[in-house]
């Protein structure tokens, strides 16, 4: 959501998600890359539906991480739930920001569905906007639950972590992907499809709408692996391995698993797509809803060949995969640019210009 590249100070970008944890610390001066990422597998219900269900499981998995990969123990958190509530604002033009911020605390005990008193806020001024009720001053806010976020911080000073904040991950997917694109260049679907699915439109770098979705990629690995009894690790790499392009006779390996595991993606890919034109509707009936021009793919999905095409096939939109480069060989640490995305754009509060 803002403008222009800053901070020298090093800290980690921490993408939690069902499923696995990948950290990217990255290099932020023009224009972003990875200067070191690594990521970690979570067993199945230590983080359910983008909340964590097991915040001593989750602790010892990132003191693990951190420790085996030398990381900076600063860490900025991303957050991604169905539970996350986001809505924008058209309040009076107020300039003092302590006026502004008691306007939304106000607003938001009416339009939000969590109790004021029960939940973490926050907002982000998106300056004046010219509506038929005259100037207003448009902000997005964002409201979690108390309980959520504590048991998340728990989690972090079980390893030894210091947070110095926690954003929401779809800001951070926009920051790490839209990259110079100004604001009336084109109107963009950002998708990380991996233990959940979370999507945002954005014009540029500002987010005009955001939703996740329960279905994703890890849902697939776990109908895999229960179908043809494998460990949760054999089954995401015969997802890979598959992918929805080579004819499955052409592929090499146990022609069940291979066949299971196409047809597993093919549900999947139209689970996920479901949701997000569901959400699309959704988004284009609010009435200064823009047209969605392209989509960009990141998550583990990404990885998958054939995934973003049959998604572009779904929803009729040209979807791309996009990634984060990284600054030299191997800063990835075995994973892939497309994974490391949302971490990366965790690790800066500000898009590069």
């Amino acid at each position: 959501m803002a403008k222009a590249a800053s901070s020298n100070k090093s800290v980690i970008g921490l993408d939690i998600e069902p499923g696995y944890v990948t950290a990217a610390e990255v290099r932020g001066n023009g224009h972003l890359a990875v200067t070191r990422s690594a990521s970690v597998a979570l067993a199945p219900g230590v983080v359910r539906d983008g909340e964590v269900v097991d915040a001593e499981a989750l602790g010892e998995a990132l003191k693990q991480l951190f420790r085996d990969h030398k990381l900076d123990r600063r860490v900025r958190i991303g957050v991604a739930s169905p539970g996350i509530v986001v809505r924008v604002l058209d309040l009076p033009p107020l300039k003092d920001k302590k006026e502004l911020a008691a306007a939304v605390r106000f607003q938001a005990q009416e339009q939000l569905p969590i109790p004021i008193e029960q939940a973490v806020l926050d907002f982000q001024s998106l300056g004046i906007t010219e509506t038929p009720q005259g100037p207003r001053a448009r902000v997005v806010v964002v409201a979690a639950r108390r309980e959520m976020i504590d048991r998340l911080l728990v989690a972090v000073r079980r390893a030894g972590l210091r947070a110095e904040g926690i954003d929401l991950s779809a800001f951070a997917m926009i920051r790490a992907l839209a990259g110079g694109q100004q604001a009336g260049q084109g109107v963009v679907l950002y998708v990380n499809a991996g233990g959940l699915t979370n999507l945002a439109v954005a014009d540029g770098s500002l987010c005009l709408f955001t939703r996740v979705a329960s279905s994703g990629v890890e849902g697939m690995v776990a109908q895999l692996a229960e179908r043809r009894g494998l460990t949760l690790d054999h089954a995401r790499m015969w997802l890979v391995h598959v992918g929805l392009v080579a004819p499955t006779e052409a592929i090499d390996g146990d022609a069940q698993t291979i066949s299971d595991a196409r047809a597993v993606l093919g549900e999947g890919v139209r689970r996920i797509a479901d949701d997000i034109r569901n959400s699309l509707e959704f988004y284009g009936a609010q009435e200064d809803a823009r047209i969605v021009e392209r989509a960009v793919l990141v998550g583990p999905a990404a990885s998958i060949g054939g995934f973003a095409d049959e998604l572009s096939r779904q929803l009729g939109l040209p979807v791309e995969a996009g990634s984060v480069p990284e600054d030299k060989p191997g800063a990835y640490g075995g994973a892939d640019g497309a994974r490391v995305a949302v971490a990366a754009g965790l690790a800066v509060t500000e898009a590069p210009a």
